[in-house]
C-alpha cells in the first residue's frame, strides 16, 4: 500500500492571504460606492432635478462616501487591532506569572478535541520552553487570533477609499461624455454591479453568474425604492 502523491503542480502555499485587510474592504468600498451612488442619482433623478444638479449630487456623494469609508475602515481596524494588542499583552502577563496555570488550560483545550492526555502535555511542557510562540499559541488558541497577522488600518482605510471611488465614478463616465438620460446611467451602474459582484466570486467558491446576479438584484432594489421616493416627493415638494 502506497501514499497518494499529491500532483506535480500541487502548491502547499495555494491558500489566498485572508488576513491581509484589504479584500473585506476593497468589496464593501466597490459595492457601497455602486450602491450608494446608484440610489443617490435615482433618488434625485426620480425627483426631477436638473441635469447639472444629478452631476453636482453625484459627486458630492462620490467625495464625502469615499472619504467617509476610508475613515471608518482605518476606525474600525485601529480599533479592532488595539483591542488585539491588549488581550495579547493580558495573556502574556498571565503566562508570566500563571505559567502553570496556562499550560494546564492549553492542554486541557486539546484534551477536549481529542488529542492523546500525554501527548497534549508533552507538546504543552515543549511550547512553553519558547514564551513568544507560547502566547502565539495561546492567542489562537483562545482568542481566535494571530497577534503576527493583523491586518493593516491603512491598508484597509486605502483599499475602501479607492473602490468607492472607483465605483462611485463608474456611474458619471457617461455624464462626463455628454449623455444625459437617467436610465443610461442606471444601465451603466447595474452593468458595474454585475461585474463587481462576479469579480468577487475568484475568492470564494460561489458562480461567478450568481454572485453578479446577486449584485445586480441587491443595486437595483436600493435604486427602485429611492427612485419612487424621490419620484413621490418631486421638486415641486420642496420647500
Amino acid at each position: 500500500m502506497t501514499d497518494e502523491q499529491p500532483p506535480a503542480a500541487y502548491d502547499a502555499g495555494h491558500h489566498a492571504d485572508v488576513s491581509g485587510g484589504w479584500l473585506r474592504p476593497a468589496v464593501f468600498g466597490s459595492m457601497d460606492g455602486l450602491v450608494t451612488n446608484i440610489a443617490l442619482i435615482a433618488g434625485v433623478g426620480g425627483g426631477g432635478v436638473s441635469v447639472h444638479n444629478v452631476i453636482l449630487t453625484g459627486f458630492a456623494g462620490l467625495v464625502a462616501g469615499a472619504v467617509s469609508m476610508g475613515l471608518g475602515e482605518y476606525t474600525s481596524v485601529r480599533t479592532q487591532n488595539d483591542q488585539v494588542a491588549h488581550e495579547v499583552a493580558k495573556e502574556r502577563t498571565e503566562l508570566e506569572r500563571y505559567p502553570e496555570v496556562e499550560a494546564e488550560e492549553l492542554a486541557g483545550m486539546w484534551i477536549a478535541r481529542g488529542l492523546p492526555e500525554n501527548l497534549a502535555r508533552e507538546v504543552d511542557a515543549e511550547l512553553s520552553k519558547n514564551v513568544d510562540e507560547a502566547l502565539r499559541v495561546h492567542a489562537q488558541e483562545e482568542l481566535g487570533v494571530n497577534p503576527h497577522e493583523q491586518p493593516s488600518p491603512w491598508v484597509a482605510a486605502l483599499s475602501s477609499f479607492l473602490c468607492f471611488s472607483v465605483g462611485a465614478l463608474v456611474l458619471k463616465i457617461k455624464y462626463l461624455l455628454g449623455a444625459r438620460a437617467l436610465w443610461l446611467s442606471l444601465a451603466v451602474g447595474g452593468v458595474g454591479l454585475f461585474v463587481a459582484g462576479a469579480l468577487t466570486a475568484r475568492f470564494t467558491s460561489r458562480p461567478w453568474y450568481t454572485s453578479g446576479l446577486r449584485q445586480l438584484a441587491l443595486g437595483l432594489a436600493a435604486a427602485g425604492v429611492t427612485y419612487l421616493i424621490g419620484k413621490a416627493i418631486g421638486v415641486s415638494g420642496i420647500g
